[in-house]
């Protein structure tokens, strides 16, 4: 038993398995904290613990998951394309309004952090936060980061920012498609970006679009505002 377990196979299998009822979860009680990722993350980790199968032993199988995150990333072009045409209407003020949020994203993360006392390998681990996993794992490894780190803060700000987000949105009275698409993509990536297809074809797609330029704007202003913070404040 314990040989079959330890297999990439089973990896996969209970992946696949824990991902496929957690979904339907969700979409049976569409309650916000049966969000299907953070339900995941969740029961494979009291299920590693239960059968006593460590970490390493498991990303072995589960790592030919995480290869399909890039593809995975590019697909996401297809609904930006068939929603070309409403945001190109749009352009200037959604390079602002991304500009803007890749800011606000890494200042509120990083100074907070340094704030509060946070060394700075750790500050420069949180920076990146907000852009999807490879590119801020990139970003803080520049930067003198822990990419092990900032990739499991990644996932956290991703399902937070899924599970609370769009009800945020609302609650603050935001209700144009564009606007929902771009905060939610901006701040929680590609876990956001899932959650906002949910709203609806111009809400993902607009999502879609943040991922993209918010982690080029993310991986240029990182080092600028990590320079700031260390050598000017």
């Amino acid at each position: 038993m314990k040989s079959l377990i330890e297999t990439p196979v089973f990896a996969v299998m209970i992946t696949f398995m824990v991902f496929y009822l957690a979904t339907k979860l969700y979409t049976k009680y569409r309650f916000i904290l049966f969000n299907p990722v953070l339900v995941s993350i969740t029961s494979l980790i009291v299920i590693l613990k239960t059968i006593n199968l460590d970490y390493h032993t498991y990303f072995k199988g589960a790592k030919i998951i995480s290869f399909f995150l890039g593809p995975s990333v590019v697909a996401l072009g297809v609904p930006l394309y068939l929603q070309f045409e409403e945001i190109k209407k749009r352009g200037i003020p959604i390079l602002i309004s991304i500009t803007i949020g890749s800011i606000v994203g890494i200042l509120s993360a990083a100074l907070t952090a340094k704030l509060l006392g946070a060394s700075k390998t750790v500050v420069a681990s949180i920076a990146p936060k907000s852009v999807t996993t490879p590119i801020a794992m990139g970003i803080s490894e520049k930067i003198g980061g822990i990419p092990s780190l900032t990739a499991a803060i990644v996932i956290a700000t991703g399902v937070l920012g899924a599970v609370i987000g769009p009800a945020f949105l609302k609650l603050t009275g935001i209700k144009n498609k564009i606007a929902i698409g771009l905060a939610i993509g901006s701040a929680s990536h590609g876990i956001g970006t899932a959650r906002a297809f949910e709203e609806g074809e111009l809400e993902g797609a607009s999502s879609s679009l943040a991922i993209c330029l918010n982690g080029i704007a993310t991986a240029i202003f990182t080092p600028i505002i990590f320079y700031i913070i260390y050598k000017l404040l």
